[in-house]
């Protein structure tokens, strides 16, 4: 079982530039590659950036910050990341793009590189299929934000290898997670149980069941839950969630797994959540406020 010493991320988006963060971190040389010079700054900067904040808390030092900044290295072409033991890959929710890239990748990188990808909602059989090595294809699915969320999804599709499997597995705990053996179905463990969840949430809002504000105070009271289904979605993302229920309902024809008409509306107005500064709740005041939807 050949070990693991050099990591390739594909996107430096949220997701990826954490991966590449704690894959850094963690002692492993890491290229990340994205498509211009401007962006890779950006996400060098904002590593950069999270650990400073991390050596404020006490939690990291200068020195380690140092080492793990002299770990990562970034590019503009995806051949770049032809010599790395793993490649995991963060780019948009699109199978079609990320097949692409898996193609070029497969023609480039040698026999023992791994194939991972972080998708969400997408199989990872349909990765597979695009390659010669899909006995070397596993989901590795990280959770927001990558460098303090333990739990890592390692997903094992029908062809892949369990030599593959357990390098995978082996791999996501020597970046100090908490990985949990997942099959190969749209959503994987989480996102199977989650996703219904935050619909359910909406739907009991347009049937005036509660308020936003009161059905958040239930979840988190009630159940234990660290924030309820609205400021969770906010955090993700609308965006995020409508495109991942939207995969998850095609592939299961299941009317859980159906996108709200509110959710459709509120991401068609550019209410994302948090990162557009309005979603469930109205984030120009602070504390933020539920928004005004119109119910």
């Amino acid at each position: 079982m050949s070990e693991i010493k050099t990591v390739g991320v594909l996107g430096a988006g949220l997701m990826g530039a954490g991966i590449a963060q704690v894959a850094a971190q963690s002692g492993f040389e890491t290229k990340v590659r994205e498509v211009s010079d401007a962006l890779c700054a950006r996400a060098k900067a904002g590593i950069e950036k999270q650990m400073n904040k991390a050596i404020e808390k006490g939690k990291m030092t200068a020195e380690a910050r140092d080492a793990a900044m002299a770990k990562l290295s970034f590019a503009t072409a995806v051949k770049d990341l032809k010599g790395c033991d793993v490649v995991i890959e963060a780019v948009v929710e699109d199978v079609d793009v990320k097949n692409a890239m898996w193609k070029e990748l497969d023609a480039l990188c040698p026999p023992h590189t791994i194939f991972a990808s972080n998708t969400s909602s997408l199989t990872i059989a349909a990765m597979a299929a695009a390659t010669t090595r899909p006995d070397r294809m596993v989901g590795l699915h990280f959770f927001n934000p990558v460098p303090v969320m333990k739990l890592v999804e390692v997903v094992k599709t029908v062809t892949t290898s369990d030599e593959t499997f357990q390098r995978a597995y082996a791999f996501a705990k020597s970046l100090g997670k908490e990985p949990i053996a997942a099959k190969d179905n749209s959503g994987f463990v989480v996102n199977l149980l989650l996703v219904p969840y935050l619909i359910d949430a909406i739907n009991a809002l347009e049937h005036g069941v509660a308020s936003v504000a009161d059905i958040d105070k239930g979840m988190m009271l009630g159940t234990g839950y660290p924030m309820g289904p609205f400021t969770l979605l906010d955090f993700v993302g609308l965006d995020t969630t409508y495109k991942i229920a939207e995969i998850m309902f095609d592939e299961y024809r299941e009317k859980r797994y159906a996108p709200p008409p509110l959710l459709k509306r509120m991401v068609m107005a550019g209410m994302f959540g948090r990162k557009s500064g309005k979603g469930f709740y109205d984030y120009s005041t602070d504390p933020a406020k539920p928004s005004e939807l119109g119910l």
